[in-house]
């Protein structure tokens, strides 16, 4: 190590060449390598979404997430996955992929195990459809609506109303925007109605539940 730092002391014109080699190389090899402003280190993630109407939690378990998640699991180069299953028939499967999986590849495998997995899924749920979109572990943005009062302070809509109004006029919006890859209502309310049957009418008329069903369906 002496001899080698003795001969660079020793020869002042070596020690310049090889500083200029050096500099010169360097200045070449700057432009070649890859550099990149905001790099990919969160998973690749698609979600796969499909509702129960109806359902609760562990129906919704049994009949869809599970079934879904059988076929899903072991996609190509998959980390892990996880899901979560909700009251009201909503069930959210995450599968998350290593950050150099592309992520439209990603999405297609997932799209076709979840075709295969179909023709096990309640009519309801394939009414629906069940919706695979490539999405981020975190939340980017939170708008809040709110609603005006009146002069007595009440608020003029209700979460309902509300709730509808972005479904209809908001939500798609944001969807369009570049870089977006998917939007939630969060607390989502939607407009219901609940019918009861007589039996006795029904059964003088020759109908049973499932042709009210149909005929509400049209």
């Amino acid at each position: 190590m002496l001899l080698f730092v003795s001969t660079f002391i020793k020869r002042p014109v070596l020690t310049t060449v090889c500083t200029i080699i050096i500099v010169l190389l360097g200045c070449i090899c700057i432009p070649l390598l890859p550099i990149a402003q905001l790099p990919q280190l969160a998973n690749t993630e698609v979600s796969v979404s499909a509702v129960y109407t109806g359902a609760d939690a562990q129906t919704a378990e049994d009949a869809v997430t599970t079934i879904l998640e059988r076929e899903i699991n072991g996609v190509e180069d998959m980390k892990y996955m996880y899901s979560n299953t909700s009251n009201n028939g909503q069930t959210n499967i995450n599968i998350a992929f290593p950050p150099e999986v592309d992520r439209n590849t990603a999405q297609v495998n997932v799209q076709n195990r979840v075709t295969q997995a179909e023709p096990g899924l309640p009519d309801s749920v394939k009414q629906i459809g069940v919706t695979v979109e490539k999405s981020s572990p975190n939340i980017l943005l939170v708008i809040a609506l709110t609603s005006d009062k009146d002069a007595d302070g009440n608020y003029l809509y209700d979460e309902a109303f509300m709730s509808n109004y972005v479904d209809l006029n908001v939500l798609d919006r944001l969807k369009r925007i570049p870089g977006v890859g998917s939007t939630q209502i969060l607390g989502e309310r939607k407009y219901a109605m609940r019918i009861w049957l007589d039996p006795q009418r029904m059964a003088a008329r020759e109908l049973t539940a499932q042709d009210v069903v149909n005929a509400l369906r049209e």
